[in-house]
């Protein structure tokens, strides 16, 4: 019996080694109802992923243990029932979520719906999902930030080139002056 415990407790403490190696440098963490899942739906669903989303299996009490004391452990309302975790390391949020939309949708999986996530510190419950489903990719957002950058660029070159033309113009003027002036008194 203290043979099973010792293996046991040492299988526990490698998953929430393992928990806690996923979290570094993670975007998101979501939970996902796992109950009615066969085997083989879990297998294609992990295959259907991108390769910076990563799928796990694990009890609620060691990914709690795991995420204690992190910005993760506002994670703690989804640590009921059973769940697989949804490790997510690239920023582009919306992109690692839809192909398990899609593989709930295709496999008439409505039951297995995110449980919540956490994402930069936030917690998003099921029904706030939606929010990081349709965020915008970075490049959308830089792309938005330089077309916002332009416009005000552009008027203000116009706005400079008008006085520098202005300054130039007085510059010549004010010359031409000096030379005459100059001219005339040799």
């Amino acid at each position: 019996m203290s043979i099973n415990a010792a293996i046991s407790r040492t299988k526990k403490e490698e998953t929430v080694e393992t928990v806690k190696q996923q979290l570094e440098n993670c975007h998101l963490l979501a939970g996902i109802k796992y109950k009615g899942l066969t085997v083989k739906q879990f297998q294609d669903l992990r295959k259907s992923l991108p390769d910076n989303v990563n799928l796990i299996v694990a009890k609620n009490t060691l990914v709690g243990k795991a995420i204690e004391g992190t910005p993760w452990e506002a994670l703690k309302p989804c640590m009921k029932g059973m769940n697989a975790w949804m490790f997510v390391h690239t920023e582009e949020i919306p992109g690692a979520i839809k192909p398990y939309r899609n593989f709930q949708k295709e496999k008439k999986l409505e039951d297995n719906d995110f449980t919540g996530a956490v994402f930069e510190g936030k917690f998003y419950g099921p029904d706030e999902f939606k929010s990081l489903e349709t965020m915008p990719t970075r490049a959308e957002i830089y792309a938005k930030l330089l077309g916002s950058l332009q416009s005000p660029a552009s008027a203000l070159v116009g706005t400079l080139q008008a006085p520098a033309r202005d300054l130039v113009m007085v510059l010549k003027a004010y010359v031409k002056k000096l030379e005459e002036e100059n001219g005339g008194a040799q």
